[in-house]
């Protein structure tokens, strides 16, 4: 999709949609690339400010599903010096059945 038509398809959206992702499988093998999830870059007060619009995903960090998320500092990968920026993850999983049952049991 080219700039102008996703411009356009990003003001038709309704705004408020409620989030929905897929979570991964339980002990999901492989790259999650093509699964469900966010990626932020940049200043912490810029992705804090991504994180306050997305804060309906907390509601997956539950007794069925847990956040899967990683937050740190950007790294050169040449030299593996801090960049200055960082970078924020988050991607949600199935719990395995025994940790359904057991947040069942004890009410998380």
């Amino acid at each position: 999709m080219k700039k102008a038509e996703f411009i356009t398809h990003w003001n038709l959206i309704e705004p408020g949609q409620k989030l929905k992702p897929c979570p991964i499988a339980y002990k999901h093998k492989g790259s999650t690339f093509d699964e469900d999830g966010i990626r932020i870059l940049g200043s912490p007060e810029f992705i804090d400010a991504v994180l306050s619009r997305v804060k309906d995903l907390l509601d997956y960090e539950n007794g069925s599903t847990r956040l899967s998320i990683s937050h740190s500092e950007a790294t050169d990968k040449e030299t593996g010096r801090p960049l200055g920026s960082y970078k924020a993850y988050i991607q949600v999983h199935q719990r395995g059945e025994q940790a359904q049952m057991m947040n069942q049991i004890f009410g998380l």
